[in-house]
């Protein structure tokens, strides 16, 4: 039997794994324990897939009882549901997709404690067609521009299975409360009655309706060029957000289950925001 620590940190993990074999060569059932942080390296990837594989995992939570309680919180306030504390605080495998437009290591690059002072505050929504417990998720995110053109997402305040008016009531409640500068929405399944449920809980609000006439990739590839231009900050770790942005592939579309209502909300905002400023110029005919 051997016992190998670390797997995904070994140097030379695929040379050293085919000489440990060779040790293992005696006795009716050689067997290797390995206890490793789960990096998606691929070595680590093919022993998960191979059937004679068991898999146990085990957060650093589930240890509690023998670490520091000072440690812990230390953990769960420093790395809570970033990437690093996924993997080696949860015991996660995270990959990024080829031709993803978001990579994990670009959003944790992206992470910041707190937001400087901002010019612009919008509350993005990307509202479902239905309610319900199987309905959609109402995505409703917060974020600002800062007065050197930097970007901040504040907060994912997404509903799941609330009704309209809850989720326009939400909507609002967020804009009174960080005094934001406007309510932008998607209005192509609602229409006019998008406007009519803000103007409903709050007839002052300022709103301005989004009308989607690209496809969702299409729509999220100029917002994903300001993240690599490191022109985006993530306020904490929306680890539900994050996840999705990770889903969008180019050439491929969205490649995660249901819909990614967290990650549009966020375009929208960040649309709005960044590359619009208030909208496309029209013409009116005099």
């Amino acid at each position: 039997m051997a016992w190998g620590d670390e797997l995904a940190k070994w140097r030379h993990a695929e040379t050293t794994w085919a000489n440990l074999l060779m040790g293992l060569r005696l006795g009716v059932r050689p067997r290797v324990c390995i206890t490793t942080t789960p990096r998606p390296i691929g070595l680590l990837m093919e022993l998960m897939k191979d059937p004679t594989t068991r898999v146990t995992r085990g957060s650093t939570f589930d240890n509690r009882a023998n670490l520091s309680p000072t440690f812990l919180r230390q953990m769960a306030e420093r790395y809570g549901g970033t990437r690093l504390g996924r993997q080696e605080l949860e015991a996660e495998i995270l990959e990024d997709l080829p031709g993803a437009l978001w990579r994990r290591e670009t959003l944790d690059r992206a992470r910041v404690r707190r937001a400087p002072d901002l010019e612009r505050l919008v509350v993005a929504i990307d509202p479902p067609v239905t309610s319900g417990s199987a309905a959609d998720a109402c995505g409703i995110v917060l974020a600002g521009r800062a007065a050197d053109g930097h970007a901040y997402v504040l907060a994912d305040c997404t509903l799941e299975g609330a009704t309209p008016l809850a989720w326009a009531r939400h909507a609002v409640t967020l804009y009174s409360l960080h005094r934001a500068d406007r309510i932008v929405a998607e209005v192509n399944n609602g229409g006019e009655l998008i406007e009519l449920l803000i103007r409903q809980v709050d007839p002052q609000a300022s709103f301005r309706a989004l009308r989607a006439r690209r496809g969702k990739v299409v729509r999220a590839e100029p917002v994903a060029a300001l993240y690599e231009r490191g022109l985006v900050h993530h306020v904490g770790a929306m680890t539900q957000l994050e996840d999705q942005l990770c889903g969008f592939v180019s050439g491929r579309g969205w490649t995660g289950p249901g819909s990614p209502d967290r990650a549009d909300a966020l375009v929208w905002a960040l649309t709005d925001l960044m590359l619009e400023d208030g909208g496309e110029p029209r013409l009116r005919p005099i």
